[in-house]
């Protein structure tokens, strides 16, 4: 073996190295958290928290079951589900929108939306809320879903400089055969948009089943309590209780973990892509 071989060798062993350590740091928690949640509260006050549970329980999830933590993971798939919905639909046709037609000031009505990227979240908050109140809304479900429903500037920005770089040529043979802008949309620029539109779907999933602020905000009570208000509720009723809010917390993350797992094909794809264009 060559000294050129042996410390390239080398060098790929320490890259290694490196990556696993960062992975072990970086998913010791989750795997600490999990095999709490398998663990009866008596094992887990009477040992240390990196026991193996002795045996491994269900308990801490048929408590969560009689604490009405089903009904909060319903609402927050539900309304995950119809933000996705809308943000989808209306972040797309707003994005071709900008990409694709022509009319007065589109590009300056782009920039200033898209500028509110800038404010914090926290800012709109309390308007929010006003808003809210006034219509009567306050502590339901409508309040959780209607300030996000309607597209986001950072889908909007990446599905339009997505739509931009579709040849031309594609929506002028469309165009050619009869199609309208809509069949133009339908058939030809979101068939080549799956590998965005597959990340964009993720990364609006992670934001809003993790969301807090807002549900913790305009909701009050069990009725509309989402899967992040119930686990910080759980924290504060059952302060000594680890193990059930571990068994809290894997129910909300599972979810996320099957998705990504589901989706990282096309978030490779969008990203090799990006890249390649």
């Amino acid at each position: 073996m060559t000294s050129h071989s042996l410390r390239s060798g080398l060098s790929t062993s320490a890259i290694y190295a490196v990556l696993v350590f960062g992975a072990a740091i970086t998913l010791a928690p989750f795997l600490l958290g999990l095999l709490t949640s398998f663990t009866s509260a008596r094992q887990f006050a009477t040992g240390t928290p990196l026991e193996w549970p002795r045996p491994p329980t269900l308990d801490n999830y048929t408590d969560l079951a009689g604490a009405g933590f089903g009904r909060a993971a319903a609402v927050t798939a539900l309304m995950t589900a119809v933000i996705l919905l809308g943000q989808m639909t209306f972040s797309v046709l707003a994005a071709y929108a900008f990409a694709r037609l022509e009319f007065p000031g589109r590009d300056v009505l782009f920039w200033v939306y898209i500028a509110t990227l800038m404010v914090p979240a926290t800012v709109t908050v309390v308007p929010l809320y006003l808003m809210m109140a006034q219509l009567g809304l306050r502590n339901t479900f409508w309040a959780l879903v209607l300030p996000f429903l309607f597209g986001s500037p950072y889908a909007i920005f990446l599905l339009r400089e997505h739509f931009r770089l579709i040849p031309n040529d594609l929506v002028n043979a469309a165009r050619l055969d009869g199609a309208n802008t809509l069949d133009v949309l339908v058939h030809v620029i979101l068939p080549s948009s799956r590998p965005v539109l597959a990340t964009l779907t993720l990364i609006t999933v992670v934001s809003q089943w993790n969301n807090f602020m807002w549900p913790l905000v305009i909701t009050s009570g069990r009725k509309w309590r989402v899967l992040t208000v119930a686990t910080a509720d759980l924290q504060s009723q059952f302060n000594s209780q680890w193990t059930l809010v571990m068994a809290a917390t894997t129910i909300a993350i599972v979810p996320l973990i099957v998705l990504f797992v589901a989706a990282q094909r096309h978030i490779v794809s969008s990203i090799v892509v990006s890249g390649l264009k």
